[in-house]
């Protein structure tokens, strides 16, 4: 789940970090009123949208009266922002941080997130801030260092030296990178996160270490105990089709082509989408239903891909391990009468009980075409979606 730079800026303060005064808009009336209480000069107003690239985008606007305040949040409220990351449709824009310019002296990148292939916490480090690290990594890798925190001793006194060394920090800032290093690895525990990001960090010209931005990400399997986070939720930043998927334990992303794909198990799923591309065809969507699926989950799974209008086939390729195929097929045939759906479907069935799974699909009387393989059934879904 991501939280809006302002909440996650709120977490920072609350575990030490140091974020600028900011003040929350959510009217154009507030604009003004806010401007002045964080003393006038030179402010920037921030449109709180759930993507990156912001500033490239027009959603970071500098404003030094209360008139302007008024003005910047006039045309960024209520309008979608359209950036990088966002895809043409944009994100909605419906509050704005304000905070007041930072005299910044330099500026460095920091981030934690998870490393499956270390099973560690890791740090990523530079020393040139406020760029994008992606870019940063891949034209001078040498510009990006990784350390990595042990989950055994956790982090010791030697991350936080590292990070001022690698920064060109002294004195009272470098004792201020060890605090950081500190904080944010409590933080990251803590809150479950999958991501912990401040770009960019950076030195002021009164040698305060400062959160200028601040992004966190924080893992789905932990709402369970996270329930106060994840009631930071802002539904209007997902996909309406996303969000309603959320809501049955779907896993589902809107791609661009026309191919609707049901797959159980996120592997399967990203195999699938493969051999589509591999035999010509564009998947619409990415849809793993999960391990347990139900008639109704399946239902639920043929309304979501029937909601994008440019879906001309459906595949759909389960196998059966945790769950029975003849289940599935029982839910696939319920699904696509209730649903009635209208565009050829291709089903390859394959492990518990696929044999019955597949003589139900061939009883049932609908226009479904068995494929025998994956790469059969691939092949089909792209000539049914020509």
């Amino acid at each position: 789940m991501n939280l809006h730079e302002f909440q996650a800026k709120a977490l920072f303060r609350s575990s030490g970090i140091a974020v600028p005064q900011g003040e929350l808009i959510t009217g154009v009336e507030d604009a003004g009123v806010a401007w002045a209480r964080l003393d006038g000069g030179t402010a920037l107003i921030k449109a709180q949208v759930h993507s990156g690239g912001r500033g490239k985008a027009g959603g970071v606007v500098a404003v030094g009266s209360a008139r302007e305040a008024e003005e910047a949040a006039g045309r960024l409220l209520g309008s979608r922002l359209v950036t990088a990351q966002s895809g043409p449709e944009g994100l909605p824009v419906d509050q704005l941080l304000m905070e007041p310019a930072a005299a910044i002296d330099r500026e460095f990148y920091f981030g934690m997130l998870v490393d499956r292939a270390r099973a560690s916490i890791v740090m990523v480090v530079s020393a040139e801030g406020g760029m994008d690290i992606e870019t940063l990594a891949r034209e001078r890798p040498q510009a990006v260092v990784t350390l990595p925190i042990h989950p055994a001793t956790g982090v010791m006194p030697f991350h936080g030296r590292r990070v001022a060394r690698i920064f060109g920090l002294q004195g009272e800032p470098a004792r201020a990178a060890g605090q950081l290093v500190q904080d944010a690895h409590r933080l990251f525990r803590s809150a479950d996160a999958q991501l912990l990001e401040i770009n960019p960090l950076v030195l002021t010209a009164d040698q305060e270490l400062l959160a200028l931005d601040a992004k966190l990400v924080i893992d789905d399997s932990a709402a369970y105990r996270q329930r106060e986070i994840f009631g930071l939720r802002d539904a209007r930043q997902r996909h309406e089709a996303e969000e309603r998927a959320h809501g049955h334990d779907l896993n589902y992303i809107r791609l661009d082509g026309d191919i609707g794909c049901m797959v159980n198990g996120a592997g399967l799923a990203m195999a699938t989408m493969d051999l589509i591309q591999h035999h010509g065809g564009q998947p619409a969507n990415f849809l793993d239903v999960g391990g347990g699926t139900t008639v109704e989950r399946v239902t639920a799974a043929f309304k979501l891909i029937l909601s994008d209008a440019s879906v001309r086939a459906v595949l759909v390729n389960i196998f059966g391990g945790i769950v029975r195929c003849d289940l599935i097929a029982e839910g696939i045939i319920a699904a696509i009468r209730e649903v009635q759906v209208q565009v050829p479907v291709v089903v390859r069935l394959e492990g518990t009980n696929a044999e019955a799974g597949r003589e139900a699909l061939a009883r049932s009387g609908l226009d479904i075409a068995a494929a025998a393989d994956l790469d059969e059934a691939a092949r089909a879904a792209v000539e049914a979606a020509a």
